[in-house]
């Protein structure tokens, strides 16, 4: 009984942590979405050119969309023409760069964790874009689409006029659409940060986390199969933090989980075969160790994990979000049954 008191109290730590800052980042998100068009980013992307990877780095800076979001979003730009490295760098950069997991990043590990984790996110995108692109030999599928463009004009009509701000879009695009994507990760990464910080001693992790390398490679081994949003794998890698994991095994774990899930896996694979993916999963694993490693080398001294393990140190307004996050998910199971 005293374990499951224990286990409820650790993952309302980890869930007042992050939960004021989940809630406004998915307003903001929401309201961004009714600034930015439709086609702001399918219009761009279809050079199979370095620069085509780096417009969909960038662009996919200010969208809205998480870990689970953006797989449709990455077949519709495929659809419409966007080179292979081009949709693979959003499918990196996108979840982690998003205003809701900037926020949310903030909310466990400070500033400066955040920018390095945006800026190497970014680094990764370009690269494993570019690479792609450089070994991507099938010209034919280029040629295709120019053909079809210049013959059919089959693209000349997607654009869609962008409707007036609406608020109560704004709203529903945060709590229904975007939340209702994360509320099952978040709740797991929640449940899993919950149960590694109360039943696993930090003594037994110790021997493990004193091998650097070793341990990178083992996060790895947990980060990539494990289907966790960018948003809720930060309460998990605050639980190996607690347990005296380095930031920068932190950051391997918040790197490549996000980006290289099975279901990821499986979408890459159907969309661009074999090679594609293994030149995903490996530009994505040794750049996420290279940066770990980097982070522990120079920045390994820092104090960046900035949460409070006791409950009652909480604000008014951190047990209030807590209420509402909660709330928000308990309806959301309740309505998806």
């Amino acid at each position: 009984m005293e374990l499951l008191i224990k286990l409820f109290e650790n993952i309302l730590v980890l869930a007042n942590a992050m939960s004021f800052y989940i809630l406004i980042g998915l307003l903001i998100a929401g309201i961004m979405k009714q600034l930015i068009p439709d086609d702001f980013i399918s219009s761009h992307l279809g050079e199979n050119k370095s620069a085509s990877v780096i417009k969909a780095t960038i662009f996919g800076i200010p969208m809205p969309v998480c870990s689970c979001s953006v797989i449709p979003l990455a077949k519709s730009l495929q659809k419409e023409g966007a080179s292979k490295g081009a949709v693979q760098s959003f499918l990196i950069s996108t979840p982690i760069t998003g205003v809701d997991s900037i926020l949310a990043t903030y909310s466990f590990f400070g500033w400066f964790f955040t920018l390095y984790r945006v800026v190497t996110s970014v680094i990764i995108a370009i690269i494993t874009g570019i690479l792609q692109n450089f070994m991507d030999n099938k010209e034919s599928v280029k040629a295709e689409e120019s053909t079809c463009c210049s013959s059919c004009g089959c693209h000349a009509n997607t654009v869609e006029e962008k409707k007036g701000f609406s608020s109560k879009e704004a709203l529903k695009y945060a709590y229904v659409t975007l939340f209702g994507d994360i509320y099952k990760a978040l709740l797991i990464g929640l449940i899993f940060g919950g149960v590694f910080t109360t039943f696993i001693p930090k003594e037994i992790l110790e021997p493990l986390f004193e091998y650097q390398f070793l341990t990178y490679f083992a996060v790895l081994v947990i980060a990539m199969p494990l289907y966790v949003c960018a948003t809720a794998s930060l309460p998990i890698a605050a639980a190996f933090m607690l347990s005296g994991m380095s930031g920068g095994a932190a950051f391997v774990f918040l790197s490549a989980g996000p980006a290289t899930n099975t279901v990821t896996m499986g979408v890459v694979a159907q969309m661009f075969g074999k090679k594609a993916l293994i030149l995903y999963l490996g530009s994505i694993a040794s750049f996420s160790i290279l940066f770990g490693y980097l982070f522990d080398t120079f920045f390994g001294k820092l104090e960046i994990l900035n949460i409070t393990t006791e409950v009652e140190h909480f604000s008014v307004l951190d047990t209030a979000s807590t209420i509402v996050m909660f709330g928000l998910i308990v309806y959301y199971f309740i309505k998806n049954r």
